[in-house]
């Protein structure tokens, strides 16, 4: 076929929520998946349980890929809104598939050069199954007209309905065959985009929340309470699914509140635990953030960020805490907020996490967002790789070495390092009292001024040797560049294919990503801010909360800003029509 294009194009499914757009678009990732070709893939989806538009993108490709693109190839239109609300992003030579019975102005979209494909999908799944089976005809149809074979499509059917039993089995598998001959002899032929398998090894599909559950069982975390909220609540549903042998503990707490301070009692009593939330939650869990910092109860946070204030966007995507996090609870008091930026980042975060809390007894956040938590990646197995996981848990003492103390145990003894040997209650040499007042170094109430000033030293020192271990900004494209995008967390993939974007037209630019973020990397992040030509601020936030703290820090500022906070993920050619 002239001007055919092989292995790189976009796929979206719309329609209602209650319709099966999430399940149908992750079963035809795993599909593409399985047939070796890279994918990412993202969902929107609105904030109720029937109704109101959502959608699933998929991009396809024969390497690596980090973000979607604007530009689509095919739709799979399952409601009437979905073809206007996607009209603008369907590419020319692109094409939809829709039901017969939805109404779909054909001449506007054949003005914009897309094509038509009506197909009978709800009488091909009543004939050959049940109407129900209308998004297994839909999926099959889109790999007809890809000329993708059905093959991986039946094999991800037949993984997901083996549990309804045979007959459920049989029909799905029935219906697509039906729907996939009827769209291959209508329409294969017109449609220039296809997709063929790779000769590749199997790959994992992942999200960011699944990677952050890897890699926090990997790190020992042995007890979670959350309560629901999007869009962290995959964390404990992962966790909750282990089987038993795996030993971690999880718990639904009635609220927020009660979520951290269960997972600070399980820390005090020397178990790795963590909670998980987004802002508002987050919101409700200061104080008792403050009470992990008073007591120096080490403690992991998930905070996965989505529009505010308030409910505000409850299933979209902003980078609107930064700022809060770093500050939040009264008072001052060590943190370390950590911000991956890629699914192999939320890998490592969710055990070095446990690391970082236990060696300076104190909360580590770990901050995501929604387009992070939820989009899917496919990974080459040794991306995830458990040799490098490690278990540190700091200066943690014993009933033996308890047995061999000289003097008498004090939880917060004053020590160079601000880090005080830390023994688990019940031992009979290591009794001591833990309370969020100001205490001596036995955890005694105490307002003595001296005593003050020495014990805020004292946990404040800790930050000192905390920022030692904070890594600096990656670099992403050549070491010279007339123009440096600056961005952290989930913004990394969006403008590492911006940087490709940019260079392959002609320019000169390249990408300095952070994602340790406090306490701040000094030093390291004005070595390689200095020698940049000229900078640009990518963030999802109105105030540019990333070049405030690199001023606040560093006194440098940066040049010029790119902020997007319409609740929707930057899309690389977003970024590059923010430059222009």
């Amino acid at each position: 076929m002239a001007g055919t294009v092989v292995n790189d194009m976009s796929i979206l499914i719309g329609g209602d929520a209650g319709q099966g757009v999430e399940s149908s678009g992750a079963g035809l990732c795993q599909a593409f998946a399985r047939g070796g070709l890279q994918v990412f893939a993202m969902q929107d989806y609105r904030s109720r349980i029937r109704g109101g538009h959502n959608f699933y993108q998929i991009r396809l490709s024969e390497r690596p890929i980090y973000s979607h693109s604007n530009d689509v190839h095919l739709i799979l239109a399952l409601t009437e809104e979905t073809v206007p609300l996607h009209m603008d992003h369907i590419a020319k030579g692109g094409a939809v598939i829709y039901p017969e019975k939805v109404n779909v102005d054909e001449e506007a979209l054949k003005k914009r050069g897309v094509q038509c494909f009506p197909m009978p999908l709800m009488a091909i799944a009543e004939e050959h199954g049940n109407r129900i089976m209308t998004n297994t005809a839909a999926l099959a149809a889109a790999a007809a007209v890809c000329d993708w074979p059905l093959d991986y499509l039946e094999s991800v059917m037949r993984d997901n309905f083996r549990s309804k039993g045979p007959d459920v089995v049989e029909s799905n598998l029935t219906v697509a065959r039906a729907a996939y001959s009827r769209a291959q002899e209508r329409y294969a032929a017109a449609f220039p985009h296809k997709l063929r398998p790779l000769e590749a090894p199997p790959r994992m599909l992942i999200n960011g929340n699944e990677a952050i559950s890897l890699g926090a069982l990997a790190g020992g975390c042995r007890f979670m309470s959350a309560y629901p909220m999007t869009p962290s609540t995959s964390i404990i549903e992962r966790l909750s699914a282990l089987p038993r042998e795996f030993g971690v503990v999880t718990k639904h707490a009635e609220d927020e509140i009660a979520a951290i301070c269960m997972a600070v009692g399980a820390s005090y009593a020397g178990a790795r635990a963590m909670t998980a939330t987004s802002g508002g939650g987050f919101s409700l869990m200061a104080e008792a953030l403050g009470l992990a910092g008073m007591t120096e109860v080490p403690l992991v946070v998930v905070e996965a960020q989505r529009g505010g204030p308030s409910t505000g966007l409850p299933t979209r995507t902003e980078q609107g805490d930064l700022l809060f996090v770093i500050n939040a609870s009264q008072g001052e008091f060590p943190r370390v907020v950590l911000a991956p930026g890629t699914v192999e980042e939320c890998f490592e975060a969710g055990w070095r996490a446990f690391n970082l809390a236990e060696r300076y007894q104190c909360p580590v956040v770990i901050l995501s967002d929604a387009f992070l938590a939820s989009s899917m990646r496919t990974l080459d197995k040794e991306a995830i790789d458990f040799s490098t996981v490690s278990i540190d848990r700091g200066q943690f003492l014993s009933a033996e070495d308890l047995e061999r103390l000289e003097d008498e145990y004090r939880r917060y003894a004053f020590t160079d390092s601000g880090i005080s040997p830390r023994a688990l209650p019940g031992h009979p040499r290591a009794v001591y009292a833990a309370t969020s007042d100001e205490h001596d170094e036995y955890g005694h109430i105490t307002e003595e001024i001296t005593n003050r000033r020495r014990m805020m030293d004292k946990r404040m020192r800790k930050l000192a040797a905390a920022a030692t271990e904070m890594r600096p900004p990656k670099r992403y494209g050549p070491e010279q560049a007339e123009l440096t995008l600056v961005c952290w967390g989930s913004s990394y993939g969006p403008c590492r294919e911006a940087v490709d974007l940019l260079n392959s037209d002609g320019n000169s630019a390249n990408l300095i990503h952070f994602a340790d973020l406090w306490p701040f990397p000094e030093d390291k992040a004005a070595r390689m801010l200095k020698g940049c030509r000229h900078t640009v601020a990518v963030e999802q936030n109105y105030t540019s909360q990333l070049a405030r703290l690199i001023r606040m820090s560093t006194g440098l500022s940066i040049d010029q800003t790119v902020n997007k906070y319409d609740g929707r993920p930057f899309s690389p050619e977003d970024i590059v029509a923010g430059l222009r």
